[in-house]
């Protein structure tokens, strides 16, 4: 007996670009139900989610879309301004060079901190338990927690503290934010000094809150810093900032040089 023909390959997110007459996201007609319709925030929720997100749920992303747009001259901005110096007729080079550098140790790791929350969810545990086993862990493997730990801000990370405003203001508050800062606390409690709660941290928490999966959290930061990118290559038309780093780098190498000779 000869196998059935395996079936195509399908997508739910939307139409095919050969169907002229279909456009769609995720069931909804793009043109009449979309565009016009919904903002990007609402619109990004239900392509990765598959569901419309409420009042509350798009204004705790749309919060977490803008909280990492931009923090000046960081490595990622650096990075996507010298590209564009190197190749000026194509922003998307800069943008996706710039865009690597949103990994565990710069800007990323609320995925790490949203395992740890889903994790949480799951287990029977007492949540003071689950906290006190996740700092211990942690230590005995000698692996910083995801989320916690910043090297400027201190005592609390400010946009740390307004995520959970915008959350307990849009009414998503809740179990996971309890969690975080839970953790906090044992952290503290464990090693006698405090750790703060970074904005990954808290993005990872605000996150759960809406029901965001653990999967694309990375992908917010990756959205919301790529805007930002856009700004940083415009300006760097303009002022052409990459040179002169780069010119004062050379010098300072010169001088560092001559010093050592």
């Amino acid at each position: 007996m000869s196998k059935p023909p395996n079936k195509p390959p399908v997508t739910e997110i939307g139409s095919t670009h050969s169907d002229t007459e279909t456009l769609t996201i995720r069931g909804l007609d793009t043109l009449t139900e979309i565009v016009g319709e919904k903002s990007f925030t609402e619109t990004f929720c239900f392509i990765v989610t598959g569901a419309m997100p409420t009042t509350g749920q798009t204004a705790c992303l749309d919060a977490c879309l803008n909280i990492l747009m931009d923090h000046g001259l960081t490595p990622s901005a650096l990075v996507a301004r010298l590209i564009e110096d190197s190749v000026p007729e194509d922003m998307q080079v800069a943008i996706s060079a710039g865009l690597l550098l949103v990994a565990n140790r710069h800007v990323g790791t609320m995925s790490g901190a949203g395992r740890l929350l889903a994790e949480a969810a799951v287990t029977n545990e007492n949540p003071s338990a689950w906290a006190a086993q996740v700092v211990a862990e942690h230590r005995a493997q000698k692996k910083r927690i995801p989320g916690f730990g910043h090297p400027h801000y201190f005592p609390e990370d400010p946009r740390a503290t307004r995520l959970f405003e915008v959350a307990r203001n849009a009414g998503c508050d809740g179990k996971f934010i309890d969690l975080m800062k839970l953790l906090e606390e044992e952290i503290e409690k464990s090693m006698g000094r405090r750790l703060v709660l970074n904005v990954t941290g808290a993005m990872a928490a605000v996150l759960s809150e809406i029901g965001f999966p653990v999967e694309a959290m990375r992908g917010v930061a990756v959205v919301g810093h790529a805007a930002g990118l856009v700004a940083h290559i415009v300006e760097e038309k303009k002022t052409g900032l990459a040179r002169h780093l780069i010119k004062y780098a050379d010098e300072a190498v010169e001088t560092t040089s001559k010093e050592s000779q």
